[in-house]
């Protein structure tokens, strides 16, 4: 009985089993199921890495140990030292304004009725493929404004605050006119105008058939008073006298005149659509001048491809293409802020601003980091954009890492020592913003 006492009061011995994980699953079955993505990445990114940094230790083509002279060479580069310092402008400049913009556009469709579609307008560049991307704004920054969008708006808000030339590229005809260059890219007679006397100002340069508008024929001034005719002296076919208003030449309008004397304008006016002009009688006794203003070349827009825009051109393109990114990840963000906090500092007598500056940002600030930090990465290694948009002339201005690497590798270089180092330089690089995203991940977690 006390055996059988002992045998009910005793708790029962668990039998063993196989050791399983928190999660009641065998380690065999896990390692398993992770084993194809372990072998992938090994493939794909530990493999990669080792091979580049094990490569940078030797020269181009392998066969000789040169330890750290990649390195010191990628530093004695000045291609390499243009690429490191376009780079740091790209992770400081690019990032910033994508998220600026992505915040703001965040904030204010929330206030619209049409925000939705604003939102899917914006975001549609992310869309576009960075090639497609490239190939939309090499021609949006075409110099020529009839092909270039850019120089397009450019140019016409120009013209609609700064009168252009009337005849580009005209002059006067050297060999029976008086007209001399003064300075400027004007042109003043070395003869004096005098009532009754009309003054004769030929001027080629121009084929008849590329004036503006629908130009009359030129006609002689009455000569009774002080006047003259500005007119081409040259038409389709040729024939005529040089220096004399022959049937068919065409009439130059608008051409400004004025009228000096002791290096003072006494008087000025512009020539009708028959090319004459008539001027007071105070111009009598002075010498005539052509301002430069009729024959300077047209405003063309701005070179956006030219040595000092290329990097801030096409970092506009990237903006265009990720501020949707930004913006939408914000506004996720967004939508998880407690809107009494909003409400309870605007019945403080917060105004908007300072809702936005004190609470709304404040708020957003893990999900800014995660945009900011993210774009950091992608910036790191642009390529695509750069390759595409940069014209050959100004490439090594617009240099960056990923660019240098293809080129010292693949574009001529053919240094493979020389761009495994570079892709080595990239990975340090991007190591110190990967940590800083692992740590605030991992306090996220904590909290």
């Amino acid at each position: 009985m006390a055996n059988s006492a002992e045998g009910a009061g005793a708790l029962p011995t668990p039998s063993a089993s196989p050791r399983k994980s928190v999660t009641r699953t065998r380690l065999w079955v896990a390692v398993l199921f992770l084993l194809p993505a372990l072998v992938l990445l090994g493939a794909l990114v530990v493999y990669p890495i080792g091979y580049s940094i094990w490569r940078s230790l030797y020269d181009a083509d392998g066969s000789k140990f040169v330890g750290l002279g990649n390195y010191g060479d990628i530093f004695s580069n000045d291609a390499t030292l243009t690429a490191v310092r376009n780079t740091a402008i790209w992770v400081a400049v690019a990032p910033a304004v994508v998220t600026a913009l992505g915040l703001i556009f965040a904030v204010l469709t929330e206030r619209v009725r049409w925000g939705t579609a604003f939102k899917l307008i914006v975001f549609m560049p992310m869309a576009i493929s960075m090639l497609a991307a490239g190939i939309i704004f090499r021609l949006v920054y075409a110099a020529d404004p009839d092909q270039g969008v850019a120089n397009a708006v450019v140019t016409s808000v120009h013209d609609a605050f700064v009168d252009s030339s009337v005849y580009p590229k005209a002059r006067p005809n050297a060999a029976v006119s008086d007209l001399k260059a003064s300075g400027g890219g004007s042109f003043t007679s070395t003869g004096t105008v005098h009532a009754g006397t009309p003054a004769l100002l030929p001027l080629v340069g121009i084929a008849p058939n590329r004036l503006p508008g629908s130009p009359e024929d030129a006609k002689a001034a009455t000569g009774e008073g002080i006047d003259g005719t500005v007119w081409l002296d040259f038409k389709l076919g040729g024939g005529g006298t040089k220096g004399r208003i022959d049937p068919g030449e065409k009439a130059l309008k608008g051409v400004k005149i004025e009228a000096v004397k002791d290096g003072e304008v006494v008087a000025s006016t512009t020539s009708g659509a028959d090319g004459t002009f008539h001027l007071p009688g105070e111009a009598d006794g002075a010498q005539l001048r052509l301002p430069g203003s009729n024959f300077a070349a047209p405003y063309n827009g701005i070179d956006w491809l030219g040595p000092t825009l290329v990097t801030p051109a096409i970092i506009g393109a990237y903006v265009w293409m990720w501020a949707g990114f930004a913006m939408i990840l914000i506004a996720a963000g967004l939508a998880g802020v407690d809107r009494n906090l909003l409400e309870a500092a605007r019945v403080d007598g917060a105004n908007e601003w300072q809702v936005f500056r004190k609470v709304t940002v404040p708020m957003l600030a893990p999900v800014l980091v995660v945009v900011l930090v993210t774009l950091m990465i992608n910036v790191m290694k642009i390529f695509d954009l750069v390759y595409i948009i940069a014209p050959q002339p100004t490439m090594d201005d617009a240099n960056v890492l990923a660019l240098q690497l293809f080129q010292s590798s693949f574009g001529g270089g053919a240094s493979y020592g020389i761009g495994s180092a570079i892709g080595v330089i990239l990975l340090l690089l991007v190591l110190p913003v990967m940590w800083v995203n692992l740590r605030r991940l991992r306090k996220e977690r904590e909290r």
